[in-house]
């Protein structure tokens, strides 16, 4: 079995996810206080990990659904198209929404998710971000929470995949090509 062409270094460490996934939870419960029932709609595949573990520390009854939205296929920037391959069951209209992503990068992806969910009708809509690259912005879009804040890097783990690949990583990690030589 070959190696692969590149090599991937830790970003953001499993405690230092936890950590902020802890913090971001309390941060929307009291934002969302007094709600009857939050829908929480999770972007796939990336933000699977991240609400999963979000809405364990989120201290309110919560609704989960999903929504699946591609703009990248198997490459490593962008489309900028954004595909719609997976629609919620559940209606939100008149309802607390949060929508999870597991990424803002040039936000085409949320810009467009967020327009599709507001044409619902929902009573209030926000959105957290696992992580942001405001780098890379050419939508003017921007999340109410962030679990942090990363450079212009392609990354992985946590959910977040090359080519379906390394989703399973229980940290952030950065993705450096190498040279045929594997240097």
């Amino acid at each position: 079995m070959s190696q692969p062409p590149y090599v991937i270094e830790q970003m953001i460490s499993a405690k230092q996810i936890a950590a902020r996934v802890e913090a971001l939870g309390r941060e929307i419960s009291e934002s969302f206080r007094g709600t009857d029932k939050l829908v929480v709609i999770g972007l796939l595949r990336g933000s699977f990990l991240f609400i999963a573990d979000l809405i364990r520390e989120i201290d309110l009854p919560c609704e989960v659904d999903f929504l699946e939205a591609s703009s990248y296929g198997n490459e490593t920037t962008s489309s900028r198209e954004v595909r719609i391959l997976k629609d919620l069951r559940g209606n939100i209209g008149g309802r607390d929404v949060l929508v999870v992503e597991d990424i803002v990068d040039t936000g085409h992806t949320i810009s467009k998710v967020m327009e599709l969910l507001r044409a619902r009708g929902p009573r209030r809509i926000e959105c957290c971000a696992m992580l942001d690259k405001p780098s890379r912005r050419e939508v003017d879009v921007r999340a109410t929470w962030t679990g942090f804040e990363i450079p212009d890097k392609f990354v992985v783990g946590y959910g977040l995949d090359f080519a379906q690949n390394h989703r399973n990583l229980p940290f952030i990690g950065t993705v450096r090509f190498t040279d045929e030589s594997g240097a």
